[in-house]
Order: C-alpha cells, then sequence, then structure tokens
C-alpha cells in the first residue's frame, strides 16, 4: 500500500527577482591581480561576513585614537612566540595600542627575545628529564622584577620593562616590555601562580608575585573605566587567563565609575574559545557596543589586522 504524498502543484510561488536577498553581487570579491596595493585588495574583498568585520574592528581602532579613547591589547604567549610582537611595537608607536595586558607566558616570551634573542624550550624533551622550565636566568629576571615592584610600587610590567633597559639587554628594539617602559604606556602583567616556568624556581616570591599582579589588574582597571563611548579591546589569544581579568576589570570600572559602555571588543584567535567569547566578545557589550570574533592563525591575522588599521588612518 503506498505512502500518501503532499500535492505541490499547491506551493505558493514567488519570483527571485522580486524577492528581498541578502546577497548580491555588488558584494562580490574583486579578483586578484599582480601588484595591486593593499588598500586596493581590502577593497576588493567581498563585502560580507568576515571580511566587513576586520574592517570594521580596524576602523574603530582607527577612530579610538582620533578620539583619544583607550587601545588595550590583550595578549597571550602564543602571540610572541609566532613573532608578531615587532607588529605590536609598531602599532604602540603609532598609536593604536594604549595599553597591553598580558598573561606571564608573555612575560616569558618577550624577555627571553630581549635578552638571548631565542625563545620557546622543547617541552616533550625537556619534560622528560625534568630540565622543563628550569632556566635559572629568565626566573632570576622576571622574579627580581615582582620582587622590585612589590617593594617599591611599580607594577609588574612596568619593573621588569625597566630591569630590561637597565640591563641593556641586546635585542631591545622589538621587545614590548622594554618599548613599553620607554613610551611610558602601561603593559600590565597578568599572572596565575604556578603557570610559568619561573614559579618552578626558588626565585619565585609569591607574595611578591601576588602584589606586583594584582598592583596591575588595578592599573588595568583604571584604564578599563576610560574605555565609554569609542573605546577598543582587542583580545589576541589568550583563552583563558585576560578575558577573566578583564571581565573583572570592567565589573570594578562600571561599580565605581558608573557608566562603560559603548565600547568595542574583538577576539583574534585560532579557535573561538568559550571564555573569549562570552567574556570579550558578548557580555561586555550587551547594552551598549560591539563585539567581534575573527578566527585565524596570528601569525597571518594580526599583520593583516594591523595593515588594514595603517591603511584606514
Amino acid at each position: 500500500m503506498p505512502y500518501e504524498e503532499i500535492d505541490l502543484s499547491a506551493v505558493k510561488t514567488y519570483k527571485a527577482g522580486e524577492r528581498t536577498s541578502k546577497v548580491h553581487n555588488r558584494l562580490e570579491a574583486t579578483p586578484l591581480r599582480p601588484g595591486m596595493t593593499l588598500r586596493q585588495f581590502l577593497a576588493g574583498l567581498p563585502a560580507v561576513l568576515k571580511a566587513e568585520e576586520l574592517k570594521a574592528v580596524a576602523r574603530a581602532v582607527v577612530a579610538a585614537k582620533n578620539n583619544g579613547r583607550p587601545i588595550i591589547a590583550m595578549i597571550g604567549g602564543h602571540v610572541i612566540k609566532t613573532g608578531c610582537g615587532p607588529i605590536l611595537a609598531d602599532l604602540m608607536a603609532n598609536g593604536f595600542i594604549t595599553h597591553l595586558a598580558a598573561n606571564g607566558s608573555v612575560a616569558v616570551h618577550d624577555a627571553e627575545l630581549a635578552c638571548w634573542g631565542r625563545t620557546s624550550e622543547d617541552v616533550a624533551a625537556q619534560l622528560a628529564d625534568g630540565s622543563f622550565g628550569m632556566a635559572d636566568d629568565t626566573a632570576e629576571l622576571i622574579n627580581t622584577a615582582a620582587i622590585r615592584a612589590a617593594r617599591v610600587g611599580e607594577g609588574f610590567g612596568e619593573a621588569l620593562g625597566a630591569l630590561l633597559v637597565e640591563r641593556n639587554a641586546p635585542h631591545l628594539a622589538n621587545a614590548l616590555l622594554a618599548r613599553s617602559f620607554r613610551m611610558k604606556i602601561p603593559f600590565t602583567l597578568h599572572v596565575a601562580l604556578g603557570t610559568d616556568i619561573v614559579h618552578q624556581h626558588p626565585s619565585a616570591d609569591g607574595a611578591a608575585i601576588g602584589k606586583a599582579s594584582l598592583r596591575d589588574f588595578r592599573i588595568l582597571a583604571a584604564t578599563v573605566s576610560q574605555l565609554g563611548k569609542g573605546g577598543v579591546v582587542l583580545n589576541l589569544g589568550s583563552a583563558v587567563i585576560m578575558p577573566e581579568v578583564f571581565l573583572k576589570t570592567l565589573a570594578v570600572a562600571r561599580n565605581v565609575n558608573g557608566d562603560v559602555s559603548g565600547f568595542t571588543t574583538a577576539n583574534f584567535d585560532m579557535i573561538q574559545h568559550y571564555r573569549p567569547t562570552v567574556n570579550v566578545v558578548q557580555r561586555p557589550v550587551l547594552q551598549c557596543g560591539q563585539g567581534y570574533a575573527i578566527t585565524g592563525h596570528h601569525e597571518i591575522m594580526i599583520p593583516l589586522l594591523a595593515a588594514t588599521i595603517h591603511e584606514y588612518a
């Protein structure tokens, strides 16, 4: 016995040419050609989805600079390991980053590159024999900075940048910690105890690390309190620490200063994780503002973002 079939002759139809459509040929890309300028390349991207969002983030950064609003770049260690430090240093030098905020791994990699021109050990090989993270010169430098910051009232990142400059580290040109110190731009370090290789050493002083990192929390909260109506927060490669820190600084800023809204947030990472999605892209701009999530490898997306910012400046 055959089953009943619906009679399609009864469907109601319309003309595609008269329908409201979301995609038009004016949104399509322009074919690439040799010798194109970057501006021509950007103009020729498909005018949809992430291509438009990348441009929107860049325009927001340029507008923030022009209007004197904070531009916070929160970064994870992999951003430094993939060679993007000089790109961020250039953005900072040109006023497109006004505050750097980082987890502890950034301090390790940036300081090692500044001092020795190399970083990132072979974790798998060195974990096997217990030598992973046992570089005493790295630990001495960063743990000394924590003790100094706690003792004299400097920020953690500020103290580490000062030490690099005072010791005349041989590769200071692109070291974010040193550059920020020289330019008097805040570089705050937000450390979770036990997450960084320097905590494995007898020179680690938990009280000093905690005090220095907490001071940097308050420094970041002061910057966040000024974000309203046009500031920008970029989260570049931090999956947990910086999104959590940012959410708490925003809570403090709104508690103390009232309305802090109308800013732009963006998360750039290889994978869109839970915490950056909710703590950077969504929750902070629910009432007012705009959040973006752009996925891609740091060594491609951060230079592309920087180039787009420069083109729109």
